[in-house]
Parts: structure tokens; C-alpha cells; sequence
């Protein structure tokens, strides 16, 4: 399954693709206080590691794993609420739209460190990540994220259960509003301030 490339001016159009991320990360992307994630995959994924299938998708929020000292302190003590809820219903429910801005591996120290004020993991569970399979590169993703006015329902199928990052949806979600978490200013300096701390990660490799 792919999904096309719409233009927001396009609304409303259909979505079919979401990925999963923790609660508490898509609730710092929602807030504006993010739009880096970083991923490395789970035991179930394509390849055995994480790719970008698609280049827009909703966020499907995930509890497991997550915990709050995982979370830089500024991020866990503002999203406390979002860590310790728990979902009340067995269906999917959509808060969060996303569009890839760009995506890049990430295979050295040095360039983690680079990227450590940018993302919500503290540096001991981000050096974690990167040690754990370390043939395989973590991917960093910058996202422009937007809101649901009003949160979408799909319906919960078995083939979206196991550890893998994507759910090609089967039911299709209907987006018909959204607003961004960054207005275009901030977003476009936070993701030139992504870019030049991972130039000035490479000058140091060399």
C-alpha cells in the first residue's frame, strides 16, 4: 500500500497510513515543543530496521515502553498527564497528522549529541537506542505536525497488533481540518537549526 502526496489546500482528503509513537512524544509534537523524532524500529519491522514508507501520515499514539525518566526533565515534568494515560477504548483514535520535512540516518555519537536539545529522550536512553543493533542507523525524522480539530475513529484490526512502527490502515480516515503545532516561522528555524547542528556534527567527524 502507498499513500500520494496531497496538498493541505486539498482538504478534505484521506489518509491511510499512520505510525506509531509514544503518547507522550506525539503530545510534545502536538504542543509545538517538538518536530524531531527519532526512530530505530521494532522486532517486527520490514528489513529489520526502520524506513520511511510514507511521506505523510496520522499518530497513532502508543503507551508501551514509554517512561518518564526516559524524558529529558523539561519534557517529563510538562507532559506528566500524557505519560500516565491510559487509553479507555479498543478502537484507534487520531489527535495528530504528520508530514515528512526530511529524514536522515543517524550512525555516530557525535551526531546524536548534535541532535540532543532537539529531541524528547534523555542522552543515556538516546546512546541506548543507537548502541542496541548497532549495524543498524538510527533514523532521525523532522515532522510538520498538525492538529485534529476534532479527533478521528477507525476501527481496530489484528493485523495492527505486534512491534512495528507502521500501520497501513484498512480503514481509510477522512481529514477534513487541521492546525499546525508550529506556525511557519518557528517550524522553519527549528528545522534550520536541525540541519546546521548536524553540518557542524560532520565537520567534527572529519
Amino acid at each position: 500500500m502507498t499513500t500520494t502526496k496531497v496538498d493541505l489546500a486539498d482538504l478534505p482528503f484521506s489518509c491511510d497510513a499512520a505510525l506509531k509513537e509514544w503518547a507522550v512524544a506525539i503530545e510534545a509534537l502536538g504542543q509545538g515543543r517538538l518536530a524531531l523524532i527519532i526512530r530505530k524500529g521494532g522486532i517486527r519491522e520490514e528489513n529489520n530496521r526502520f524506513e520511511v514508507k510514507f511521506p505523510e501520515f496520522l499518530l497513532f499514539p502508543s503507551f508501551e515502553h514509554q517512561q518518564s525518566e526516559l524524558l529529558r526533565p523539561d519534557h517529563a515534568e510538562a507532559l506528566a498527564d500524557s505519560i500516565n494515560a491510559v487509553p479507555t477504548d479498543d478502537g484507534l483514535t487520531f489527535t495528530h497528522f504528520a508530514k515528512v520535512h526530511s529524514a536522515f540516518p543517524v550512525t555516530e555519537l557525535p551526531q546524536l549529541e548534535a541532535l540532543e536539545s532537539h529531541h524528547i529522550w534523555t542522552k543515556e536512553y538516546a546512546e541506548k537506542r543507537l548502541r542496541w543493533r548497532p549495524r543498524v542507523a538510527l533514523t532521525a525524522m523532522v515532522l510538520r505536525v498538525y492538529r485534529l480539530p476534532v479527533a478521528k475513529q477507525a476501527p481496530f484490526r489484528p493485523e495492527y497488533v505486534g512491534c512495528k512502527s507502521w500501520l497501513p490502515l484498512l480503514d481509510s480516515v477522512n481529514i477534513d481540518a487541521l492546525e499546525p503545532a508550529m506556525s511557519d516561522d518557528v517550524f522553519a528555524a527549528e528545522a534550520a537549526a536541525i540541519d546546521a547542528a548536524m553540518s557542524a556534527a560532520a565537520q567534527v567527524a572529519v
